[in-house]
């Protein structure tokens, strides 16, 4: 075996007996109590659980914004608890892309400022920048509004302009935190697509948080996460599954855990 059949093989994010407590022992909350899963190269991996379970945590854990109280994150083999000073930034800029819920976007800036703002922060070329977002704008078809202003676009348009601004340093992990949470029914099918259509094609490592179940039906693998602890996984059993047969055993498995999707979601 070579070193690139090796390098496939290995996950591209390493979570292990991650724990994250709030409060003292009396009164602990629990947010994540040992969590322990891989993310492999080119994997679209979903999150579900109820508000509380404590998703939005490990999210937040692993972009760095908060640290765990025990157990280790490991992207690329490199752990995130030996990172420091300008390595921590790196990684926050290019080792993974975030997409918010609520796009997060500086309404004083243009679409295409927005997105090229993180090559600026990380010193990438202008040119190489300027190919990228000519990519990125075609595929997530956003050209039109490049040169509006967030307040001049759709809540839609604003997804996919966040979308291309997480992916513009190429990173090796997307996440997205209910990324379809503020959209309708239409842009948020036209996002998963999308989403779906890098993983896909591109082969785009994404983690994503979702309440939405027509949004986890475009995962090929789901973790279902309950009081701080994984308690159930599906995975697409067969290649040529479509959504629409996921998004069946979705529900089948939410009826199973709770009598339906309300103590799911």
């Amino acid at each position: 075996m070579n070193h690139t059949d090796t390098a496939l093989t290995e996950p591209i994010l390493a979570i292990d007996a991650l724990k994250k407590y709030y409060g003292k022992s009396a009164s602990q909350t629990k947010a994540l109590d040992g969590i322990t899963f891989q993310v492999m190269p080119g994997e679209f991996l979903g999150i579900m659980g109820s508000s509380g379970s404590g998703k939005s945590t490990l999210l937040n854990c692993i972009a760095s914004v908060i640290a765990p109280s025990s157990g280790s994150i490991a992207i690329g083999g490199q752990k995130l608890q030996t990172l420091k000073g300008a390595a921590l930034a790196a990684y926050r800029g290019k080792k993974i892309g975030y997409l918010f819920q609520n796009f997060e976007l500086l309404d004083n800036l243009t679409a295409r400022e927005n997105i090229l703002l993180p090559l600026s922060l990380h010193g990438v070329r202008e040119r190489e920048g300027d190919k990228r977002l000519s990519q990125l704008a075609a595929y997530l078809e956003i050209h039109e509004v490049l040169d509006k202003f967030p307040a001049q676009m759709s809540g839609g348009q604003k997804q996919r302009v966040a979308a291309a601004r997480a992916l513009i340093l190429s990173p090796d992990v997307i996440l997205a935190d209910e990324p379809t949470g503020a959209l309708d029914s239409r842009n948020a099918k036209l996002l998963m697509e999308k989403l779906a259509g890098l993983n896909r094609d591109a082969g785009a490592t994404i983690l994503m948080v979702t309440h939405d179940t027509n949004a986890a039906s475009y995962c090929r693998r789901i973790l279902f996460i309950q009081d701080g602890v994984i308690f159930h996984e599906l995975r697409r059993d067969y290649p040529d599954e479509s959504g629409q047969q996921f998004y069946g055993r979705i529900l089948k498995v939410m009826a199973q855990l709770g009598g339906g999707s309300a103590n799911v979601l």
